[in-house]
Order: C-alpha cells, then structure tokens, then sequence
C-alpha cells in the first residue's frame, strides 16, 4: 500500500541483491554477529535524534507501527500493524495491531502505547525533543477504540503520511514508561523488538539477544549481536578483513571499497546505491555576520560544487550535486534549473567575484570564523577541507574545529556554532520529509541554522495539501528557490552509498539510506 505521490519515487541506481538473494536459502538459526558503527549515540531515544547512529544502535530493540518492505521500496508493510485502512479523503488511518506483543519488560502492547508514542512525537512535553514534531503536525486526534485498535483523525491532508507512519525513527515506547518519565527513552531501553538489551559498554560496544518471546514466529535468526564502535575509518577496515566485523551498515568511500576488494577477493559483498543523504552548510542565522544574507550568499557562491563533486567522488562518499531533493527523484531539481540559483552556478570565476564584493558591501572582506564539523572521517572530513579551500579562494579564513558525535549534536543544536557543516538524514524521497528540516526553528528542532521564514513555512503547508504531483512539483521549487536566496543553508553535495559485509552474513537488505533495514531480525549466518 502507498500513495500515488511515493509511487513515483524509486529512481536510477539499480540495487545489488548480494546479500537480499539469501531468500532463495533456507536460514540458519544461531550465532552471533560482530558488525562495526562508525560513531556512537549521544542517547537511545529515537524520537529526538536525526543521526543513525542512534538508529544502529536502538532499530534492533523496537518495533514500528509500519515500516519499508525494502524489497519493494518505497511500499510499506506492517511491522506492529497487521493491517490497516485510510479514508479515501486521507483524513483517517485505522491501524489493527497484532495481539499478544510483549514489551520486553514483560508488559502487554496495545493502544495506549501507540497513542502515548505518537502523542510524544507530535507534541513532545516539555525537556522532550522530537525532530519529527513537523512531520506529524496534521495529527488531530488519536482515538483508541479498544487495545489492538487505533485511529489518527487528521486536521489536514498529508499526501504522504501513510510512509511517515513507516519512518524508522518512531520507535514505539511503552505508555506506562512515558507516564513516569517522558524523557526515558533517552537512557532506558524498553522495546518490543527483535532483541532485547544486554548492555551498552561507552567507547566499545552494544550488545542485544535474541528476544524468545518476539511477535513474529521463527524470528531473529541471530543468537545475539555487538555493535562495536569503530571511529577510525582505519580500524574498521581492519577488523573486516581480519573478520572481527563481519559488515558495516552505513556506508564506505570508494578508495576504502577498492581496498577492501584487493585485500579480501571473493569473500566480501559490495553493494552500492544512490544515497537518500547529504551534508549542508548551516549558518547560525542569531550570530553575526552570519544574520546579513549577503554574507551567507557570498560563502556559498564562492563554493564549486560541480568541480568539487568530481574530486570528492573519488575519494569520499560525496558524490551528486542537487537541491533540496535526491538529484534523479521525481522532484529534484533538474540540473539546467539548478545552476541558475545562488551557490549552484558553473559559472565560478564570476560567482567569486560576486562573493568578494558581497563580502566587501557586507563589511567583512577579510572575514574570519570557525566551522564546526564532526571528526567522521567519511566524508565529514574532506568536506571540511574542501569548503576551507574554497573559502580561502575569495579572502576568508577558517578554522576547522571537528568533535565526537555527541558534542557536535549538542552544540549545534544549542545554537553555538558559527558556521557548521550539518547533514539532511532522510529515510525517503518525499519532500514532506525532504523540506521539513529547512522550516523555522520552532517548527523544526533540527533546523540548525536557526532560521525563521513564514514563507518557507507557508510553501511548505500548501505543498503538504496539494495532491497533484505537478503543482506540488511548483511549491517544491518556489520553497527552494526563496531558501536559496536567503541562504541560511543549503546541500554541499547527495552521498553515494558502498556497504560492505562478509559473504556469510546473508539477510541484511541493502537500501538508499541507512536508516532502514537495521533492526537486523532477518539477518543470519551461513556457517
């Protein structure tokens, strides 16, 4: 089941089945596996986090109303739903839950714990973050009829909220341990998921076991897991070769695929996609001189991404450049379009020049300040290098200052950072989902340039109502083209995706983000 608008989604960039083909085997129970995170979580609660590293770490331990049947992507199929009816006004969602689900504290689910979460996503209490506070802002009413039944009344129209209901990140929590605490989540796992929590050892390792009393007959394969944290791009590719990890789910530059080949032969499995990700500058829009427009359009006019996409691509997993949306989606900008916004012009020379006067009329020729970057090697460190390059090249100077995942998060979000290099982290194409980071900052946590336009916001509101795909196509454009124009923050470059996992790691599904697919319940070993 999906909407006509998703339909349109999937794009160029064949899947390589590698590891989806396990079907044709019949799976082997038992096990552990062994599989790398390149940056660890601040905290466990998916509500109030858009980096997958709180995904990878949580996905296994919870279950989702609906969720991605990433054979078939962009469908959805049920994960807590076992089946489910929308109006044909799209004013209503019914969902009938499986029975029987046990929390892993032993607790009954039912519709109360539905109600409780998304009660917590659309309008989270106080000292609560939700980034998907936005995404479920139609919500109007959520009616619980009896325990295995639920209803969202909507105040609007969504033409894409059945796949928000699929979104990895609305993990389902427990309405008794919201009731005590509603920022629980953060440090307490309590989940309905395929693996229950053995223990979280910081700056090692995550450790799940397989849940005995799982909803879904026969599942996880896996006796267990680790999720080690391997931050140095170094060592994890070392503890794949030397088998110690058995695959890492996010994502590895081409040089490091290259190596891995070379080294391993015919015992690793690349798979490669089009990434529903990319980097972005942000700029504090509360910190001068980043609150002059002309000093924000000036650094992002002096930026060659069409030069820079070429260089990057060989070496990182930067890749296309595009809007607001995945370069090759059916609302993406097309490129001829694209090159006649600010920051995206071919024309370089004469868009520096441009840059330096800005620059010069702003009052700052010789401006100074510091980016704020996380210290992932891939691709967050090149990406610094390559925007401190280009920056030199019309008089400015910058200081590159990285951090651990937690302490780059928290300071941006608190509003600490001058300029930042930040990341638009989606599960899929559509643009409700797309343009939601970009709203004024009241409306959308995640918004780190701490912006606010009623313009945007309007734009935004009536392309979520329209259900034409060409009108909505126009809105899509226009919410572009003013963000661009007042560029408080704007895509550096889409990423490519390369995972690598040993051939006797068979189940795991292979998608253009890595968000999906991880709660590992189908994954096992053939050995």
């Amino acid at each position: 089941m999906k909407t006509t608008l998703m339909a349109l989604a999937l794009l160029g960039g064949a899947f390589a089945l590698g590891a989806g083909t396990a079907a044709a085997q019949t799976p082997k129970k038992g096990g552990m596996l062994n599989f790398a995170i390149s940056a660890e979580t601040a905290h466990y609660d998916c509500h109030a986090s858009d980096t997958y590293a709180t995904l990878h770490f949580s996905s296994p331990f919870y279950s989702t109303l609906l969720r991605f049947n990433l054979a078939k992507f962009p469908d959805v199929e049920g994960d807590l739903a076992k089946s489910w009816t929308v109006a044909p006004d799209l004013m209503s969602y019914t969902f009938k839950l499986h029975e029987g689900v046990k929390f892993h504290d032993g607790g009954t689910l039912t519709s109360a714990d539905v109600k409780a979460t998304y009660e917590r996503l659309r309008n989270p209490p106080s000292g609560v973050v939700s980034t998907r506070k936005a995404t479920f802002a139609d919500i109007g009413e959520i009616d619980t009829p009896d325990p295995t039944t639920v209803v969202f009344k909507m105040k609007a129209v969504n033409a894409a909220m059945l796949e928000h209901f699929a979104s990895p990140w609305n993990c389902i929590y427990a309405a008794k341990d919201l009731a005590e605490n509603a920022a629980a989540p953060r440090t307490k796992v309590n989940g309905t998921g395929p693996f229950t929590f053995v223990e979280h050892v910081k700056g090692s390792h995550v450790a799940g076991k397989r849940n005995d009393a799982y909803f879904k007959p026969g599942l996880p394969y896996l006796d267990g897991y680790k999720g080690i944290f391997t931050l140095q791009a170094a060592a994890m590719l070392n503890a794949l070769q030397g088998g110690q990890v058995l695959g890492e789910f996010r994502g590895i530059s081409p040089a490091e695929r290259d190596r891995l080949v070379a080294t391993m032969g015919d015992k690793v499995r690349i798979e490669e996609e089009s990434w529903t990700l990319n980097l972005l500058v942000a700029f504090n829009t509360e910190k001068k001189p980043f609150d002059d427009v002309r000093v924000r359009k000036a650094l992002l006019m002096a930026i060659d991404r069409w030069g820079g996409s070429q260089g990057l691509s060989k070496i990182s997993t930067l890749r296309s450049v595009g809007g607001v949306i995945r370069p090759g989606s059916p609302f993406a900008t097309p490129e001829a379009e694209l090159a006649k916004l600010p920051g995206f012009s071919k024309d370089i020379k004469a868009a520096r020049e441009e840059a330096k006067r800005l620059l010069k009329e702003a009052g700052v020729p010789d401006l100074k300040f510091t980016l704020w970057n996380r210290n992932l090697a891939m691709p967050y460190t090149p990406a610094g290098v390559f925007l401190i390059d280009q920056w030199r090249q019309i008089g400015v100077t910058v200081e590159h200052k990285q951090s651990d995942t937690g302490t780059y998060l928290a300071t941006m979000n608190a509003g600490n950072h001058d300029v930042a290099i930040d990341f638009s982290n989606l599960f899929m194409d559509d643009s409700s989902l797309g343009l939601a980071k970009y709203l004024s900052v009241d409306r959308a946590p995640e918004n780190r340039s701490r912006s606010k336009d009623a313009e945007l916001d309007r734009l935004y509101d009536e392309h979520m109502r329209e259900r034409d795909p060409e009108k909505r196509k126009g809105l899509i454009r226009a919410f572009e083209k003013r963000l661009f124009e007042q560029a408080y923050q704007q895509p550096l470059l889409w990423w490519h995706r390369i995972v690598p996992t040993h051939k006797v790691l068979m189940g795991w599904q292979m998608s253009p983000s890595h968000n999906l697919g991880q709660d590992l319940a189908g994954v096992w070993l053939n050995q």
